[in-house]
This record gives structure tokens, C-alpha cells and sequence, in this order.
């Protein structure tokens, strides 16, 4: 079925994923609205992601699934969508496929799934394997599966603060240059140990520079937060647990650097256009790595990674990250201020 743009007044796109996910997203409804600029574009997400698009210009609704589902798909079936974007490959979306009668609807393919769940969708794109190539570029396969052709300027990741985030930060009185460093993710088997990241905050603030640590205010976030400020020789602003999303972001897109693992605030930084400096393990820097900003990925030389399993042995521990050492980290952290 070939799609006529003209004849398309509201578009979905439907992201289901973690909140670095649903960021990388958001060139997919940029470009959407650039292509389509007469139609709405609204978008599908879990409700705790919604900070991750919330704001996007290119938006007019942003639906979050938290319950209650039944009168989410009333809600969304009266929107009448000509298009249906899947950027998630879900069983449950050919069901919203489905239900919200969407005349075209894309989907990534599966092999694996059944006839019914290929009716219920007219156009596919495809997955590569083996983590080669970007997420972002990924989810815009799905555009190019309906024959939009993507400009190299327009898959930047935008996120948008809002005013309320900004004087958040403001409210801080922080110093005109500092660094980020956020050491955790959700998953701890991404993590690096808290004794390295507190040799190298303390290294860095020896240099003279401003260190801020961030971090979620998950139990095993704070853990090894806590863990690492009590390592620490030199006090350094601690914000973890204190700022929502969006503070979060309007402080990242202040700092003069960024230093983290493979995260949703490592993406934010590329959001934000700050330059990054990003330690990997078990994940794949090709498919999950800063993106259009300055940066510097620092990876072991393990040659069984990236594997993508949750530690050595799923164990939760990953000696790829784990033995990575400071001075890596510090030699990335110089070219990348040097353009080395």
C-alpha cells in the first residue's frame, strides 16, 4: 500500500522502551513533521518516559501507558491515524495497529511471528543484526520503509528542558564551567566500580576543574553513589536523587563535558549537544553511543564483548567495564579537550 502524504492528517509513533530509547526517538517525529508539517504528530510511550519527549515542537499529543488502558484506546482510536509509526516490535502494538483502525501502519519485521500479527501491518523495515548500526538510524529505517528520505542534519536527538527545569538549575548558582559525572545506569552490569570514578573525580577536581555527580534515586544507584562521595579525597557537589528528568537535562546541556556509561543521561548529553566521554561493556558503542556531539568512547579490549548479557556468566558483574582503568578514562577526557 503506498502512502499519500497529503491524504495522512495524524500520525502515531509508538516507542515502548526504557528512556534512552524513547529519546532516540525523537528524530523520528522531527522528521515526520518536516515531511508531513499539515499533519499532528502524536506519540505512544510507557508514562514514567514521557519527560523524554514531552515538549518536542513537532508534537501535539504525547499518550503515556500507565494503566488504564481501556480508555487509552478510545482515546487514541478517536484520533482517526492515517499512520501508525512502530519503532518497538511488541506483539501488543498489532493490536493498537488494529484497534486504532490505522490505514498504514510500519512495523520492524519478525520472522518469528505469526500471520495475524502480519496483517496488521502494511509496511516493514528491518533490524540489522549484530549491533551495526546506530539506534537512531535504526528507528529512521522506519521512515525510509515509506520512502522519506533522511537528511544527515536531520537526525539530531532533541530534548527540551522547559522553563521550570532551567530555573531549577539556576536556583544551584553553579560555576560557569563544570563536569558531569553520572557513574550509573539502571543496569549495574554497565556500571564501572565506584572506587575508579572516585580516582578520577578526585584527579580531575585536582586539576582545578567543577565536578557535579548526578545520579537516579534508585536504591542501587545511591548505593554506589554513596559508596564512591564517601571514596572521595575531595568534596564534590553531590545531586543525585535531587533532579527530575528534565533538571537533569537543563544541567547536563550546561556542563562543559559529560562522563558516564551507556545510560539515558549519556544520551541526554548527545540531546543537549554536550560532549561526552562514555565508558562501554557488555553493550555495543555502535548501536548505543553518543550521537552528533564530540565525544570519546572508551571499551576494553575484551574480545568477547560487546556480548550484551547482564554480566560475565549473568552475574551482574562485567570485567569489561570493570578493569577498565582510570588513566583510560583521563587520556579520553585530554583528547577530547585537545582534539586528539
Amino acid at each position: 500500500m503506498s502512502l499519500v502524504w497529503e491524504q495522512v492528517s495524524r500520525v502515531l509513533v509508538v516507542k515502548l522502551g526504557h528512556l534512552g530509547d524513547v529519546l532516540l526517538s525523537a528524530p523520528v517525529v522531527s522528521v515526520l513533521k518536516r515531511r508531513a508539517p499539515h499533519a499532528e504528530i502524536d506519540a505512544l510511550v510507557y508514562a514514567d518516559t514521557a519527560p523524554m519527549l514531552s515538549g518536542h515542537p513537532g508534537l501535539s499529543r504525547l499518550f503515556g501507558i500507565d494503566g488504564g488502558e481501556l480508555g487509552l484506546l478510545l482515546a487514541l482510536r478517536a484520533r482517526r491515524y492515517g499512520l501508525l509509526v512502530a519503532l518497538s516490535d511488541k506483539p501488543r502494538i498489532a493490536w493498537l495497529a488494529r484497534l486504532t483502525r490505522a490505514r498504514c501502519a510500519v512495523s520492524p519485521w519478525r520472522a518469528d511471528r505469526p500471520a495475524l500479527w502480519r496483517r496488521s501491518f502494511t509496511h516493514f523495515y528491518s533490524i540489522p543484526p549484530g549491533n551495526s548500526r546506530h539506534t537512531v538510524d535504526v528507528h529512521l529505517d522506519a521512515l525510509r520503509a515509506l520512502g522519506i528520505e533522511v537528511a544527515e542534519g536531520e537526525r539530531r536527538v532533541l530534548l527540551v528542558p522547559g522553563a521550570p527545569a532551567e530555573r531549577r538549575i539556576d536556583a544551584l548558582g553553579l560555576p560557569a564551567r563544570f563536569i558531569v559525572v553520572h557513574p550509573a545506569s539502571r543496569w549495574l552490569f554497565k556500571c564501572w566500580p565506584a572506587a575508579r570514578v572516585a580516582e578520577l573525580i578526585d584527579t580531575l577536581q585536582a586539576r582545578g576543574e567543577r565536578v557535579v555527580i548526578t545520579g537516579s534515586a534508585s536504591p542501587d544507584e545511591n548505593a554506589l553513589v554513596e559508596e564512591l562521595v564517601r571514596g572521595l579525597r575531595r568534596p564534590a557537589l553531590n545531586l543525585a536523587g535531587q533532579l527530575d528528568l528534565k533538571a537533569l537535562a537543563a544541567l547536563i546541556g550546561r556542563a562543559a563535558l559529560f562522563i558516564g556509561v551507556d545510560s539515558a543521561p549519556m544520551h541526554m548529553a548527545s540531546a543537549m549537544g554536550t560532549p561526552a566521554v562514555a565508558l562501554f561493556g557488555p553493550s555495543g558503542e555502535v548501536e548505543w553511543g553518543p550521537w552528533q556531539v564530540p565525544h570519546r568512547i572508551v571499551v576494553s579490549a575484551h574480545s568477547c564483548r560487546p556480548c550484551g548479557y547482564n554480566g560475565c556468566g549473568g552475574g551482574n558483574s562485567s570485567e569489561c567495564i570493570e578493569t577498565i582503568p582510570v588513566a583510560r578514562v583521563l587520556e579520553a577526557v585530554d583528547g577530547l579537550a585537545h582534539g586528539r
